[in-house]
């Protein structure tokens, strides 16, 4: 259609002509990427994390290839699962002590014999589990030994470990086969060069074994407290083992030890009851007149200076007194107090004081 005048007119958009300031409307739309899109993302993303750990924990779990060289791990009595995944992971058996434990855990163990296990490098956490419920190839038993002990109640206890035998171990330690870096070239007897410690002796050791290890075990200990600067060493354990059999509590030890040079240095005896016990063969009755006649080197009642060897085994803070004793001028002391607490005394009257009052407090008979 035409205009009557003969120009065409002007064309209308029905839709209407769009602002082209006005975005909204623009034929030409922004991009946006989808909405769902960005969601799978933002939790792909999140998820990651999860995904890598889970990765992991299964190659820790069932590592690939096949095992590798053999390797023999002890698991000591006592042992839980963080130890014994520590002791896997330091062996080469498993990649991570953590991925053993959560594993151990998930599988619903909670516990494995002690003994020795011939394992592999690399089995991963899943073989190691089932290995270890297996039980042990070799197990450990326990042998306790507590402080002040003497060297025939060690063989004891040694002698009642199945298959072990008291005069073995005695025969053992005679032969001179095993000897402590702190024994003098002239002393054959290990009394007091073996270490207080509870230990986990396995089928295979021996007699010569198991005292192997607790002489070796002292001089580590020795070691450590500086014995080995001590101008006579020896001298040093001798008297550490009469402050371990006298003392109560540790604050005493290095006041008896200044008891003991102190007499030795004016040359008195040392009339220290725990020589007279271990002078009779021990036990623990109480000593009788007989008992401080008795005629034995050991007798401090008898004779002056040290006995010729320690009378029992030592702790650490025994050795350091002996060491280190304490700068005091006393000369005797009393047990004063049922804790294990001693009164010293610098003159033997004071020393009577203190035994009155002990004795009137009922602390002694």
């Amino acid at each position: 259609m035409t205009d009557t005048d003969g120009t065409a007119p002007e064309s209308i958009s029905v839709l209407g002509a769009a602002d082209p300031t006005d975005g909204s409307r623009s034929g030409r739309r922004r991009a946006r990427p989808p909405r769902r899109g960005r969601v799978f993302l933002v939790l792909f993303l999140l998820a990651l994390p999860f995904i890598a750990a889970a990765g992991w924990f299964w190659y820790e779990v069932d590592p690939p290839g096949g095992p590798g060289a053999p390797v023999t791990v002890a698991i000591p009595k006592g042992s839980g699962v963080d130890a014994i995944g520590n002791r896997l992971e330091a062996r080469g058996v498993v990649g991570s002590s953590l991925a053993f434990r959560i594993y151990v855990r998930l599988s619903g163990s909670h516990s494995f014999q002690a003994g020795e296990y011939h394992l592999h490098h690399d089995l991963g956490a899943r073989a190691a589990v089932d290995a270890l419920r297996a039980g042990p190839s070799q197990h450990f038993r326990k042998l306790a030994l507590p402080p002040g002990l003497t060297f025939a109640q060690i063989a004891a206890r040694v002698g009642q470990i199945p298959g072990r035998s008291a005069s073995r171990f005695i025969a053992a330690a005679a032969t001179g086969t095993v000897r402590s870096k702190y024994q003098p070239a002239t002393v054959q007897s290990l009394e007091g060069l073996t270490w207080p410690d509870t230990y986990f002796v396995a089928d295979t050791e021996d007699e010569t074994a198991i005292l192997r290890t607790i002489v070796r075990a002292f001089d580590r200990h020795a070691d450590a407290v500086g014995l080995g600067q001590s101008a006579d060493p020896y001298r040093a354990v001798v008297i550490a083992s009469l402050i371990q059999r006298e003392a109560g509590v540790d604050a005493d030890r290095p006041l008896i030890a200044a008891v003991i040079e102190n007499r030795l240095r004016d040359q008195m005896p040392l009339q220290i009851d725990a020589t007279v016990v271990y002078a009779r063969g021990g036990g623990t009755a109480r000593l009788t007149d007989a008992d401080f006649a008795r005629v034995s080197p050991y007798n401090t009642y008898k004779v002056n200076g040290l006995p010729p060897t320690p009378i029992s085994t030592v702790t650490e803070a025994s050795l350091r007194a002996a060491l280190h004793p304490a700068n005091v001028p006393y000369k005797y002391y009393v047990l004063t107090d049922k804790s294990g607490k001693h009164a010293f005394a610098v003159t033997f009257a004071e020393h009577q004081a203190n035994i009155a009052d002990a004795r009137r407090r009922g602390v002694l008979p």
